[in-house]
């Protein structure tokens, strides 16, 4: 293996978990420490009580729904859309928000004409059946990845160890060839290339997809195609935020700041199709509501015509190209009733 000779401080309870996770060789992938530091039970990023999403000083990164409830208006025309292109009655439909803030749902103060709304936060059990609309938004790029390094003619995988006293080492170590993962790394990858792998995100996407439940799949993220992921992007995707603020520190402020990975909507769109969905192409968020909610924004846009409401101003936030309309995607998948 080799090491990066900065060392990182930990907590004794994060070195525990970590250690737990280790080869015998010391070595821990980085996709285990992502899901320590996002997701340990007692200091995880995402599982200790704290205010993550919004625009204040406290929080970490803000979201569409930060905008207002614009994007709920628009979420459940779009989804009222798609349940009529499938001649669906929407008031048989359950509205699923899978890794909702403290209980909440993008539809929650909006008129819609849905069965239910449930929240699904961080660490609930997935029940679903029946009939759904399962939505999500930035949800899989939250997931653990494992992150690969070209190194002349072979592929690294890049990891942590820990020393005696529970300081992280950044650390690299070969591809075993029994290793599943070697026949999707990139042959031709030049040299100092940085390849980072969602695999989280499509094992979410396929248990999901496991549930007998029948409808729409909708989820709202940032991700790019597998052809962008392994030649587009040497310099991988994976990032932090710690109060607003993006960098490539990853190993600061563990348990306090959060890691995302850009997924790869290829691969998270073939874990539906194996279920059974049929699957839409990914749409930037601009495109996507434009397409499927073009009656909902005239009403929009006729209602604040002559100010610059907030609801407005969150509107143009949405879809403007250099804010969130291109930054983010949307996918949509359909199965119907077994």
């Amino acid at each position: 293996m080799g090491s990066s000779s900065q060392p990182h401080p930990t907590t004794p309870h994060i070195a525990t978990q970590l250690r737990a996770r280790a080869a015998a060789d010391g070595f821990i992938p980085f996709a285990d420490f992502m899901d320590v530091a996002l997701y340990d039970p007692q200091t995880g990023f995402y599982t200790a009580d704290r205010e993550r999403v919004g625009q204040s000083a406290g929080t970490h990164f803000y979201t569409a729904t930060s905008l207002g409830p614009v994007f709920g208006e628009l979420v459940s025309a779009a989804a009222q859309h798609h349940l009529q292109r499938h001649h669906a009655d929407p008031a048989a439909y359950r509205f699923i928000e899978i890794g909702s803030e403290r209980g909440r749902t993008v539809l929650d103060g909006i008129e819609h004409p849905f069965a239910e709304l449930v929240p699904l936060g961080v660490g609930t059990e997935l029940k679903l059946s029946g009939p759904c609309i399962v939505f999500s938004n930035e949800l899989f790029d939250a997931q653990p990845c494992r992150r690969f390094l070209r190194s002349g003619d072979a592929w690294l995988e890049r990891g942590v160890t820990l020393d005696a006293q529970n300081q992280l080492h950044e650390t690299t170590r070969p591809v075993a060839p029994a290793d599943a993962i070697a026949l999707r790394l990139p042959a031709d990858a030049l040299d100092g290339y940085e390849l980072d792998l969602p695999i989280a995100a499509d094992a979410l996407a396929a248990t999901i997809a496991s549930q007998p439940w029948h409808g729409l799949f909708l989820a709202f993220d940032y991700g790019k195609s597998w052809h962008e992921l392994s030649h587009e992007t040497p310099q991988g995707t994976v990032r932090a935020y710690h109060h607003h603020r993006q960098s490539n520190a990853l190993y600061d402020h563990i348990g306090e700041q959060d890691l995302t990975c850009h997924i790869c909507w290829d691969t998270l769109g073939e874990a539906l199709q194996k279920a059974g969905f049929s699957v839409d192409s990914a749409l930037s968020q601009e495109a996507f509501f434009i397409k499927n909610t073009a009656s909902t924004l005239a009403r929009i846009m006729a209602a604040e015509a002559s100010t610059m409401s907030p609801r407005k101003a969150g509107l143009m936030q949405l879809l403007h190209p250099s804010a969130l309309g291109q930054k983010f995607q949307a996918l949509t998948a359909w199965r119907d009733e077994a």
